[in-house]
């Protein structure tokens, strides 16, 4: 009697898929929320407080550029000081780097590299901050954040390989809609986020890492052109190279001080041609140099420490426009974000509607009082808009006559209560303080006392909001991930049930006993207790930063076990001995385990990765002192190993010889070109990116591209299929055993294919990273290509242990 109907198993399955899918949905939904966003983008509105923007009088869409800008003019009451701005994107440069850290000023050779951007600082017409990046630290939501004001999740990692258009409220968006004429030379990311805004562009690829020189040449090229034209309001320039050097070299590269002094010798054109001489007829021009994140030591980028997130707002100004003797040319820190109201207000357009920013004070200082108290009054109106969407429940009444400037205003302390209340009471002791001011006509030293509350109620409140609503986007609700995990659990089991009950009644219909069933084996419990670890490991953020010793302990344990499981299998005895296939078969298993073993052992000692132990000695810090020709050798060494491994895996197939010849062949020439772009091309560190080096890898790529294509293609259809009519024109076999024999050489032909695809895919993977890594990571390439190879040879040796419900092909 069947232990489960073939009704109520699939009725079973399609249950646990469906609680399999929403399980997934629930947690990733709530593991990488999607923030809660304002929907359209601010107007005339934004100019009035909440509950009061009724415009009826205004058909914004009906305005031309210019009737639109001046109504901005005339609702804001503050009047913008520039007329052109260049942001110019260092990618990856560490703020460090040019500002100090912990008010000590950059190491000399930084400080040798940029000698002229030091002199802006020095005589005080630039200012410079710490601009605090939130996680995640890669290109695409830094440059969302710069724009917007609003902070992405880590979904936009992600969406980083696969930039879409940018639809929120962003600066670009409110400068189009005034007229601005708009143009953007680097990082094609931005035409990626803007693809239709652009006057004139060239955008570059930051695809090919060890491009360090070509990547920024396209850049620098078009300056000269552009800061003679006067037809752009605002101009871009993404500069990729220092980000690139970071991944090569780490930040102590020797090509960090010339790329430093290249991006100094940029600034200088800029601000000698454009900020200096003010001789455009658009007005004075803003140069604003940014980095969208830091870098780590190795170079590396993406995630939450001081190093990544440590990226620089330099604020360059005309002379005229300089901040007084008295204030500090090197802040403190800021948060990426505000430059997004920041330069709004410096350019008179409206703070973007999702914005979490608050407004850097010190860029408005030649503000007159009244101007820069409506400055803040309007962060606030826009910020307090957004915690209205967030907080349905918030309501605030502020007294028409205002409070009187009493200390006791400035102190948070003094609101507390719900969410609702606190925000409430800081905002309206604002507001109300600042309608006091006006009204006031006490004497200039009460006025300024009076101003001085003011200024400090508005920014109590900003401060407090900015940090609420940026806390907000990255809460996760825990009850929508523990039902979540919930549900993947219980899918599991209901799976893991069906799978015991259709192996129990396979053994009933054969009449076998299910002994195996009820025995286990060693390591199958090691694998079972090591995956609950696993699972619970990665609840720990220690855990998660070090886990590659976790898997380095683990596997090497594993490796051992079986080791155990094949020497008591080796056949001991004389007629044992006389089986000579098994013991062949053992003895391959054998070597196949000892070198997965060495070569983790090898891999462990390569690298002292993680975050605690990065300072320890290792290989690759050994080579690396070593100098470039050790390095090289062994990058030598890697390429010819693993060119030479793949010729011999191609020549094992035995699906078509003439086609495995064909894919050997263009492997052979990949690695070839591999070797001359080593030989060649990275002989010297200065000139691994030049015109020739790029173009060699873009020939790489391609090579590598077609044939693996090629191979996934064509390898399917070039297994042999024995057909009736050939069977029984041999009257050999009748229909119904050639029926069989198909199948039977259809599945050899299939894995013989998948075999080939397997290989094809890892030799591609294993030429590129020697070609993109740095020197002293190629030889754990190839390590790791020789442990898969090894794995291989193991699994499909005869007699390999494998429970009978597993078939590894």
């Amino acid at each position: 009697m069947s232990l489960i109907s073939c009704k109520s198993l699939t009725i079973w399955t399609i249950f646990a898929m469906a609680l399999q899918i929403a399980g997934l949905y629930l947690f990733v939904l709530g593991f990488f929320p999607v923030k809660p966003a304002l929907s359209g983008a601010s107007g005339p509105e934004s100019y009035r407080p909440p509950g009061n923007e009724s415009f009826e009088d205004f058909d914004v869409s009906s305005m031309n550029s210019d009737d639109l800008r001046s109504l901005y003019l005339e609702l804001s009451e503050v009047p913008p000081l520039y007329s052109r701005l260049i942001l110019l994107v260092v990618d990856g440069l560490p703020a460090e780097f040019v500002l100090g850290k912990d008010g000590k000023p950059p190491t000399k050779a930084f400080v040798d590299a940029m000698p002229y951007t030091r002199s802006l600082l020095a005589n005080g017409m630039a200012t410079g901050y710490h601009a605090k990046a939130a996680p995640p630290t890669v290109t695409m939501p830094r440059l969302k954040a710069m724009v917007s004001g609003a902070i992405g999740g880590f979904l936009d990692v992600a969406l980083n390989f696969n930039t879409q258009a940018f639809l929120d409220d962003n600066l670009l968006g409110q400068f189009f809609r005034i007229g601005w004429k708009m143009t953007m030379f680097g990082d094609e990311t931005w035409l990626k986020l803007f693809p239709k805004l652009f006057t004139r562009k060239d955008g570059v690829s930051s695809f090919f890492v060890k491009d360090t020189i070509v990547v920024d040449l396209n850049v620098s090229r078009h300056m000269p052109e552009e800061l003679n034209r006067d037809d752009w309001h605002l101009m871009i320039l993404h500069y990729l190279g220092l980000d690139h050097v970071g991944h090569i070299g780490g930040r102590k590269s020797v090509l960090m001080p010339p790329k430093l002094r290249e991006m100094d010798d940029v600034i200088k054109m800029i601000h000698l041609d454009s900020i200096l001489s003010n001789d455009s007829k658009q007005g004075d021009t803003l140069l604003l140099v940014v980095s969208d994140h830091g870098m780590t030591e190795s170079g590396n980028h993406g995630g939450s420490s001081y190093e990544e997130t440590d990226s620089l707002a330099l604020f360059i100004y005309p002379s005229s426009k300089a901040p007084s003797d008295d204030v500090s040319v090197i802040k403190d820190t800021m948060n990426q974000v505000d430059i997004a109201p920041t330069l709004a207000l410096l350019f008179g357009v409206p703070i973007p509607m999702n914005n979490v920013g608050v407004i850097v004070v010190d860029c408005l200082l030649s503000l007159t009082d009244g101007q820069l108290l409506r400055a803040l009054e309007l962060n606030s109106w826009q910020l307090l808009r957004l915690l209205k969407a967030q907080l349905p429940g918030l309501s605030c009444v502020v007294s028409a006559s205002g409070y009187p400037a009493d200390t006791r205003w400035s102190k948070v302390s003094l609101c507390s209560g719900t969410v609702e209340e606190m925000f409430c009471c800081l905002y309206s002791k604002a507001a109300s303080l600042h309608t006091f001011w006006k009204s006031s006509t006490t004497s200039r030293s009460d006025s300024g006392l009076h101003y001085n509350h003011t200024v400090n109620a508005y920014h109590d409140f900003l401060m407090t909001a900015s940090e609420w609503l940026t806390r907000k986007v990255t809460d996760k609700p825990f009850g929508q991930l523990a039902f979540g995990i919930l549900a993947m659990v219980l899918s599991s089991l209901v799976f893991l049930r069906l799978l015991f009950c259709l192996r129990i009644e396979e053994c009933l219909k054969e009449n076998q006993g299910c002994a195996e069933m009820k025995s286990w084996s060693l390591e199958e419990i090691f694998v079972v207790v090591v995956v609950v670890f696993l699972v619970v490991s990665m609840g720990s953020s220690s855990m998660v930063e070090e886990e590659q010793y976790i898997w380095h302990f683990l596997t090497a344990t594993l490796f051992w076990i079986i080791i155990r499981k094949v020497m008591k299998s080796l056949p001991l005895g004389d007629q044992d001995r006389l089986n000579k296939s098994s013991y062949n078969s053992r003895f391959s298993q054998l070597c196949s385990i000892l070198v997965m073993l060495i070569c983790g052992r090898i891999i462990r000692a390569w690298h002292q990765g993680g975050v605690n132990w990065t300072h320890l000695p290792d290989i690759s810090k050994w080579l690396t002192q070593a100098g470039r020709s050790q390095e090289k050798a062994i990058r030598v060494l890697s390429v010819i190993s693993v060119t030479s491994l793949s010729l011999l895996a191609f020549s094992k197939s035995r699906l078509n010889k003439l086609f495995s010849n064909l894919l050997q062949f263009f492997f052979l020439l990949s690695g070839y070109l591999v070797l001359q772009h080593v030989m060649i091309h990275q002989d010297d560190e200065f000139l691994v990116s030049g015109h020739g080096a790029t173009f060699m890898a873009q020939i790489i790529y391609a090579v590598l591209s077609i044939v693996t294509c090629f191979t996934v293609l064509a390898s399917p259809w070039l297994s042999p299929v024995t057909t009736c009519k050939e069977s029984a024109s041999n009257r050999q076999l009748d229909c119904s055993q050639s029926v069989k024999n198909r199948m039977i050489s259809l599945s050899k032909g299939l894995n013989e294919s998948a075999y080939l695809t397997g290989w094809a895919y890892v030799i591609s993977w294993s030429l590129l990273q020697l070609l993109l890594q740095k020197p002293s990571n190629s030889m754990p390439v190839f390590l790791l290509l020789l442990q898969i190879s090894a794995a291989m040879t193991y699994f499909s040796s005869n007699g390999a242990y494998r429970k009978s419900w597993v078939e590894v092909r």
